[in-house]
């Protein structure tokens, strides 16, 4: 069983770069996903529909799809590709944080549609009695309702991780298979897959990936449990 352990410097950055892409990803898709979730729970709008659609389109769409929209977009002739380069020297296309950009955006759906139903269970009559006393709009949300839907967000950031950590198609079509770079663990597990006697190689990341995304699906169950107990006790 040590061959499993046994891991490459190339592997290990695969390992190394997969976390970092994937937590990168979660957190800058935490505050669109709260505000959207929000808005899709709780706002009355034409088009709301139409915003709920794109929210889980890529969901649908096949990834190389959404990678091939990704590259068109913010690669460095597109439109905000160039002007992200441009004005705040950042790079999308063929860098990690591309990577991060596109594992970002396939676990989006999955991050608001959690916090989306935790907002909906929530009591509205604690939020307009907290107004009644004069909080204001945002110190409502901070101190009841955040605290509410905490449950649901955890749930969703970490739903959200697991799926970046698993993501290849979009995150391939629009940054490639660079080692070092942009090579996360299912672009290295498909790499071992094409060369002869990479089998192991395969195996061991595919064993690895496992288990990180499944002590995330625990963590994500545990935490949410505990905060919801902690709740109904206080």
């Amino acid at each position: 069983m040590n061959w499993l352990l046994d891991l490459t410097p190339d592997e290990w950055n695969a390992v190394r770069l997969s976390i970092k892409v994937a937590t990168v990803a979660m957190i800058a898709s935490l505050p669109p996903g709260i505000l959207i979730a929000l808005v899709l729970a709780r706002g009355q709008f034409w088009g709301k529909t139409l915003l709920n659609g794109l929210v889980h389109l890529p969901l649908i769409l096949p990834p190389v799809v959404t990678g091939y929209l990704l590259l068109l977009t913010f690669g460095r002739r597109g439109p905000a590709g160039a002007f992200m380069a441009e004005h705040f020297g950042i790079v999308f296309s063929f860098r990690w944080t591309g990577a991060a950009l596109a594992c970002g955006i396939m676990g989006f759906p999955l991050m608001v549609r959690a916090i989306r139903l935790s907002v909906e269970a929530v009591d509205r009559r604690m939020e307009a009695a907290a107004g009644t006393l004069g909080a204001n709009p945002l110190w409502v949300f901070a101190t009841i309702t955040l605290p509410l839907i905490l449950p649901g967000l955890i749930a969703g950031a970490i739903l959200s991780f697991a799926k970046a950590m698993g993501e290849f198609g979009a995150t391939i079509t629009f940054v490639s298979n660079i080692p070092n770079e942009t090579q996360t663990l299912p672009s290295a597990i498909y790499t071992f897959t094409q060369v002869p006697g990479g089998d192991e190689g395969a195996l061991r990341l595919t064993l690895i990936s496992i288990v990180i995304s499944m002590a995330a699906l625990v963590a994500s169950e545990v935490l949410a449990r505990r905060v919801g107990r902690r709740m109904d006790i206080e």
